[in-house]
């Protein structure tokens, strides 16, 4: 039986990014696809853009399956908890507006390497220019073999790299106290759940995202690093958590 992934991306006024984002899914090779575009009642030409490319994929692409659904939300973690509800394949990944799959045979890799144990598919990611150019490797890489406590020494899988098992997911909506860090914070607790039922993080050995730096995390980047510092704290201690940051502090200072 064919694994069925689903991508989920969240837009709000998108209209300038969105479209390489539609573009990298229509191209896949991979049949097993439900795409859910889920749009927090944008007033631009967002929506325009997510029919029009419905339209086409289900002209071109008979197999994937193109949901666009339009209503307001209480934010972007808010949108991902109605995805991860809705979504209905044997995985799920949050590709955000102007990110991208890189190449067409990105999902066919993905399904190649899953096993019967995986409860995350991970890889690296690519960092692209607001145009969508490669400018260079994230500069996080993830590790050969993935636990949660990887995380101690920060988000060493981009989220958009970073595919849940379906079922597990939705059991672990994102919490909305955050604003800006709730993705760390769910892929960790999605990898605590994997150990606790005896899964695999499976490494993928290849870039399976294209991220665009200038997302909400790089625009609001001290809130986020406030955040980001509370995650760690409630999951690592705040002890070691200080301990750590104290080394990354002075890492930093050694390097210059």
């Amino acid at each position: 039986m064919k694994l069925r992934f689903s991508i989920v991306t969240v837009t709000y006024n998108a209209a300038a990014v969105l479209q390489r984002t539609l573009d990298s899914v229509l191209m896949q090779d991979y049949q097993y696809v439900e795409h859910l575009i889920l749009d927090g009642a944008s007033t631009d030409g967002t929506l325009q853009l997510a029919e029009q490319y419905k339209e086409k994929s289900d002209e071109t692409a008979s197999s994937h399956e193109v949901i666009v659904r339009s209503e307001p939300d209480r934010g972007i973690y808010d949108a991902m908890n109605k995805g991860l509800q809705q979504a209905t394949g044997d995985f799920v990944v949050f590709l955000n507006a102007g990110d991208s799959l890189p190449s067409g045979t990105t999902l066919s890799l993905l399904a190649e390497r899953a096993t019967e144990q995986s409860a995350v598919l991970y890889g690296d990611t690519a960092i692209t220019d607001s145009d969508g150019n490669y400018l260079y490797p994230r500069r996080h890489r993830p590790p050969r073999r993935l636990t949660w406590r990887s995380f101690k020494k920060g988000m060493l899988v981009c989220h958009q790299a970073f595919y849940a098992r379906t079922d597990l997911a939705r059991q672990l909506p994102y919490d909305l106290r955050y604003r800006y860090s709730a993705d760390v914070d769910w892929c960790i607790r999605v990898m605590k759940e994997a150990a606790r039922q005896g899964l695999e993080l499976t490494n993928v050995g290849a870039v399976i995202a294209n991220y665009t730096e200038e997302g909400q995390t790089t625009l609001h980047h001290r809130e986020s690093l406030r955040e980001r510092y509370e995650v760690m704290c409630s999951h690592y201690g705040r002890v070691q958590t200080f301990l750590l940051h104290c080394w990354f502090v002075v890492r930093a200072v050694i390097k210059r």
